[in-house]
């Protein structure tokens, strides 16, 4: 795996023996691993370097993941893969409410680790390679943001929600199946017990609810997957 010979990630986890496992195995791979046992000291070292990816436990002393995420989100847009014991539905609603790109329980192998990595670099690359999109004077999509922009207003998506926009909104009016949706958007196979999806779209209608964006409706279609229907004036 050559490419990510020069990738940097910043492992944030107070667990010892998974911290050296982490790097130990991540770094057998090519990858460059930094390492931090708590909260405070990752944020810090998140601020001051640039990093590829971050790997944020949950449960961290001093200042626990989620209050991490929500400072990083505040001024970066660095990926962010969350892991924790915690994995239940509500968790990982709320990681990705607040900023997460996956959200990946303990125990998991360092396999599908290392899947889940490759799947966010490569969607990573992909936006940064992908040219402005610019629909009209009123709304954009800004690629080196990864966000939609909406009557001079941000609508503070993540990468990967502004991904999931990105192909709803290329076919607008088409219903796009879920595992069409999973295949372009998030960049893995579908499987009917990963809620992810659901929870990105959960999380797309609050925030375009939020900032009144009336002319994009995100809707279900029972049995078949997901449109955005387009309003023009």
């Amino acid at each position: 795996m050559p490419a990510a010979a020069t990738r940097q990630i910043l492992a944030i986890e107070d667990d010892p023996i998974l911290r050296t496992h982490l790097k130990n195995s991540l770094e057998s791979h090519g990858f460059q691993v930094t390492l931090a046992d708590n909260g405070v000291t990752g944020l810090a070292l998140a601020r001051e370097s640039a990093y590829d990816l971050i790997l944020l436990d949950v449960m961290l002393p001093e200042l626990c993941g989620m209050d991490v995420l929500t400072c990083l989100r505040a001024h970066s847009r660095t990926p962010v893969l969350m892991m924790s014991a915690l994995g239940n539905e509500a968790h990982r609603i709320q990681g990705f409410d607040s900023g997460a790109d996956d959200y990946l329980p303990k125990p998991f192998s360092i396999a599908e680790l290392q899947v889940r990595i490759a799947a966010i670099l490569r969607r990573v690359a992909y936006e940064r390679s992908a040219p402005a999109a610019a629909d009209n004077e009123s709304m954009r999509f800004d690629d080196q943001r990864c966000d939609l922009h909406f009557e001079g207003r941000w609508v503070g998506l993540t990468a990967t929600e502004f991904r999931l926009m990105k192909v709803l909104h290329e076919a607008a009016g088409e219903v796009l199946s879920k595992p069409f949706l999973y295949q372009q958007a998030l960049r893995r196979g579908y499987s009917q017990h990963d809620r992810s999806l659901d929870m990105h779209i959960s999380n797309i209608r609050r925030k375009l609810a939020r900032e009144q964006i009336l002319p994009l409706r995100l809707e279900s279609v029972w049995g078949k997957g997901y449109v955005l229907e387009v309003q023009t004036n």
